[in-house]
């Protein structure tokens, strides 16, 4: 059986290991890896309507990621809110408005505001840009690159644009069937792949 361990500050060796601050997540309970995921962690999904509440302002949907760490302050909220919009490159002024309001790019900008405004230990990415524009794809890409360095955060990226992990992904696993073929340095695996999967997604080319 495989292991994945998280380093957790707050864990206190809570899972047995007897490691201060490890946490085996296979061996953890549903409820405190809900927790985990509240406290400590946040998702990107690929689809920004699934990590919305739509019917809630963009503010609001900001916002509840800080009261569900104990923020109470309504100005405060409501300033974080529009920093966090102006950083996500979204105007400010439409902090009242409803995501339903916005574009694809743009809900997807605030899905990765109310992720990030907790400033989360570990940050999950399923295909932040699947389903966008070109063009759209270039300036969020860009963004997430600058946010991801600005505040220091790990990231576990899920994505089959290889030209998305050779630019945000500093290290590679590559998985076929749910397995891991080949793992190490992004650069060093996609200019000299050696599993024969890997070979093959390196060379594909999409064809019409």
């Amino acid at each position: 059986a495989g292991q994945v361990v998280y380093h957790s500050a707050a864990a206190q060796g809570r899972d047995g290991s007897g490691h201060e601050g490890e946490l085996d997540l296979y061996a953890i309970g549903e409820a405190h890896r809900r927790a985990l995921l509240r406290m400590e962690w946040s998702l990107v999904h690929q689809n920004p309507r699934d990590g919305l509440r739509l019917g809630v302002s963009a503010g609001a949907n900001i916002g509840e990621r800080l009261m569900a760490l104990g923020e109470r302050h309504y100005g405060q909220l409501r300033a974080a809110g529009q920093d966090w919009m102006g950083r996500v490159e979204l105007d400010p002024r439409r902090i009242d408005d409803a995501p339903k309001t916005f574009s694809g790019g743009m809900q997807q900008r605030l899905q990765i505001a109310r992720t990030l405004v907790t400033r989360p230990n570990l940050v999950f990415m399923d295909e932040p840009t699947g389903g966008l524009d070109v063009s759209v794809q270039a300036r969020l890409l860009d963004m997430l690159r600058t946010l991801v360095r600005e505040l220091g955060l790990s990231v576990i990226l899920v994505t089959h644009d290889l030209a998305v992990a050779r630019l945000l992904a500093h290290r590679l696993m590559v998985m076929r069937r749910g397995q891991v073929v080949e793992s190490g340095l992004t650069d060093q695996i996609l200019d000299d792949p050696q599993h024969a999967y890997t070979q093959l997604l390196v060379s594909s080319v999409l064809t019409p």
